[in-house]
């Protein structure tokens, strides 16, 4: 007798990158920042009295939202902290869509979008990406067509790194009749000569939802922290209705408002994947890969095949499992349009540099 929901019962869940039981792996498949937290976060950590545990957080989170605004220059109405950017996701959809509604993407994107749809019941349109990885000049006109009511939009884009400047994404949002959700998970890494400011936007217009995260650029991904800026009407049935109770902790609040505090310092880890970044797509190039330029903490290469599309996707599978033999993870997808691919989170220069050893050696043989 099975007792879930039909919809339920047809879909099929999301499939994370491997987390392996054994320390002694170099773990490229996750974007995980390489580098540990800031010294600020680890005093907060050994600061903690047990005894404050007994109680429960505050609601809303407000000490940490207090420090987002001031680091964003907006209010805290204009802030939402989530158990992750997953939750964040996850309201988004059950405040703004109802089950058999239309919530769009564009394809491809960040796999947990449609499972996240198919637990409300929700369609999918997906909107098929340009030959160079941009979004089509008509992106906002067909969601419109199809009646979307939410759309997502990664930006920097998972899984190719690409940024859209903040002026497409105006564009987009006054053009869309819907709530624009635009997901940041990996800001923090976008080169600062690019003036990337999306920010205004939430001060322009009330359908603008963007999400940051702590996991990626402050190095908390165990501590799952994110949150929402937003225009305050938009994150109030959200804050107010939709949310669960203490849906971050004592723990996570201490941690992520003291990681925010010490923004600087983990600016320098950011330069440092930068860095790392252009110095991985040259050695990666040198090698016969063709990798999209990333603003992103991860790249995608294209495998080194001049041959027929099969034997690309069958390189790119070997050299991936070559990899995880030898100890190394990096995330291979086998959908269209990346099965001749491997995206591989940017380590550090010791770790990159027995990536690129173990590809030489790998791509000499074959």
């Amino acid at each position: 007798m099975s007792y879930e929901r039909s919809n339920i019962r047809r879909m099929e869940g999301y499939t994370w990158g491997e987390q392996p039981a054994q320390q002694k792996v170099i773990k490229l498949n996750t974007n995980e920042n390489p580098y540990p937290a800031t010294a600020a976060v680890a005093e907060a950590l050994r600061s903690i009295n047990v005894e404050s545990l007994r109680r429960y957080p505050q609601p809303f989170a407000n000490g940490f939202r207090d420090e987002a605004a001031r680091m964003h220059g907006v209010s805290r109405d204009n802030i939402m902290a989530t158990n992750g950017g997953d939750e964040l996701l996850r309201l988004a959809i059950t405040t703004f869509v109802d089950a058999g509604e239309i919530l769009g993407m564009a394809e491809p994107s960040y796999s947990l979008y449609p499972v996240l749809a198919a637990v409300q019941g929700c369609q999918v349109a997906r909107i098929p990406l340009t030959e160079d990885w941009s979004l089509p000049q008509d992106f906002a006109a067909r969601l419109n067509a199809e009646g979307a009511k939410l759309a997502f939009v990664v930006n920097p884009h998972a899984p190719s790194g690409k940024l859209l400047p903040a002026s497409r994404l105006r564009h987009l949002a006054s053009e869309f009749k819907g709530v624009l959700v635009i997901d940041e998970a990996y800001a923090d890494f976008v080169d600062p000569e690019q003036e990337y400011d999306a920010v205004p936007l939430v001060h322009e217009f009330d359908n603008v939802l963007l999400l940051r995260t702590m996991s990626k650029g402050y190095s908390l991904a165990g501590l799952r922290f994110a949150y929402g800026i937003a225009s305050a009407s938009l994150l109030e049935p959200m804050l107010y209705k939709t949310r669960d109770s203490y849906n971050t902790d004592f723990l996570s609040q201490t941690l992520a408002q003291a990681a925010l505090a010490s923004r600087d310092e983990a600016a320098a880890g950011w330069q440092l994947v930068r860095t790392e970044r252009a110095r991985l797509t040259s050695e990666l190039g040198k090698l016969g890969f063709s990798v999209m330029p990333s603003q992103a903490n991860f790249v995608l290469a294209s495998v080194p095949v001049q041959a027929t599309n099969a034997a690309a996707d069958a390189l790119a599978r070997s050299l991936y499992q070559q990899l995880k033999d030898d100890g190394i993870l990096v995330r291979y997808f086998d959908q269209s349009r990346l099965r001749d691919k491997l995206r591989i989170t940017i380590g550090t220069a010791e770790e990159n540099n027995q990536l690129l050893v173990c590809l030489a050696r790998y791509l000499q043989s074959a």
